[in-house]
């Protein structure tokens, strides 16, 4: 093995996903501050926050649990002499141009490249970038989309979007740039932060502490919408790709509302979800439209339904359309008011609402049976997305 310089290529980055390793923080072995500096704001970029160790003796603590190691070239002599086991994904590290003899020391330690940061440094904070990407409990993507119109699946991502931030760290993602808004739907069109026409003009990775300090944020709750006067008329895919990324590594739930037109990014984000709720109106038409909904992401496999309406049981429309029903709802009253008032759909920790998406998220127990939990009506006239919610989660 002769150690080299990172190759640019996507492709070139180890596969993290599959390694337990990534519970523990990286470790930085280095005495030299100037080279800590430059490692530590890399690091913060990724939204890691690495192990710094100055003595190569006390490394070898960390040195087997650690899911990458960089070592700085001012130590790389003294940790080969330690002479560690060799192991993969340790790289030394050169603040400037690495002399030819740091190549002949990363050789004897096993590192597997030597990074320079002048032209590396974009590479290196997208390797420990991927170290958050894939840890575990990390960032449950739910997407929600209407089986036809008026079903009420925007309301459904507010209302699931307030409800988990009562737990943890959650946004949640307008991906519909023709539907009511989340932000005005949640009430924080006027707070400060950024809307998609910010992101759609970012390149490069984002950080999960940059997104949720960029976005507008009350209760716990971020929310990625539009402007009202439409200055991103479309979704632009490297911009969805790295908010998605961003908001998966930052937070505990990510709700992602998206429209029913479509359109192969629509698709891909779809795929990205671990759950995909189809929010449907318990009529003929209603019916017909999850069933068509269902076939168009027939392989997605967390898809499940949140039915409105009493017209047909959950189990005759489960049936009709071949996937599970997840909570069935009745309209819940004063829904107009409570998001004219700017306080997003739910109101309450004991409506209807609330209880639906406690199902959905699992933090309620699952009703008995005959038990049901009573949800959404929408505002007045309101657009796609915002159409009443129907009746209550049954088991």
């Amino acid at each position: 093995m002769t150690p080299r310089r990172p190759d640019s290529r996507p492709d070139s980055r180890p596969d993290l996903a599959a390694d337990p390793a990534t519970a523990h923080p990286p470790l930085v072995i280095s005495a030299d501050e100037t080279l800590l500096a430059e490692l530590l704001a890399l690091a913060a970029a990724a939204d890691v926050t690495p192990v710094v160790v100055r003595d190569p003796v006390s490394a070898l603590g960390a040195w087997s649990r650690a899911p990458v190691v960089l070592v700085g070239a001012d130590l790389a002599d003294a940790m080969a002499r330690v002479a560690p086991d060799r192991r993969p994904r340790t790289y030394l590290v050169s603040a400037g141009r690495a002399p030819d003899e740091v190549f002949r020391t990363a050789l004897h330690l096993g590192a597997e490249q030597v990074v320079e940061l002048s032209g590396s440094a974009a590479w290196l904070v997208e390797l420990l970038a991927d170290l958050t990407e894939h840890l575990p409990g990390r960032g449950r993507v739910i997407g929600v989309i209407g089986g036809s119109g008026g079903a009420g699946a925007t309301t459904l991502a507010c209302a699931l979007g307030q409800w988990a931030a009562r737990r943890g760290p959650a946004v949640v993602i307008d991906c519909d740039p023709q539907g009511p808004g989340l932000d005005r739907m949640l009430g924080v069109e006027r707070h400060d932060g950024f809307r998609w026409d910010a992101l759609c003009q970012t390149t490069g990775r984002l950080s999960a502490r940059a997104l949720r300090e960029a976005l507008p944020r009350r209760d716990g709750l971020g929310v990625l919408s539009w402007y009202v006067d439409g200055r991103v008329a479309t979704l632009q895919a490297f911009a969805v790709r790295e908010a998605l990324s961003a908001a998966r590594r930052g937070h505990e739930v990510v709700v992602v509302d998206l429209p029913r037109s479509r359109d192969p990014l629509v698709e891909e984000v779809a795929a990205r979800c671990g759950e995909l709720l189809v929010v449907t109106v318990g009529s003929v038409v209603g019916v017909a439209g999850a069933a068509r909904m269902r076939s168009r992401f027939a392989e997605h496999p967390g898809a499940g339904l949140v039915l409105r309406g009493e017209t047909f049981t959950a189990a005759e429309v489960q049936r009709a359309v071949g996937l599970p029903v997840l909570a069935h709802m009745r309209d819940q009253r004063g829904l107009a008011e409570s998001v004219d008032l700017g306080l997003g759909p739910l109101r309450s920790a004991r409506g209807p609402l609330a209880r639906a998406a406690a199902r959905i998220l699992s933090t309620d127990p699952a009703p008995g049976p005959g038990e049901t939990v009573t949800a959404v009506g929408a505002p007045a006239g309101a657009r796609d997305g915002m159409g009443s919610l129907g009746p209550g989660a049954a088991a």
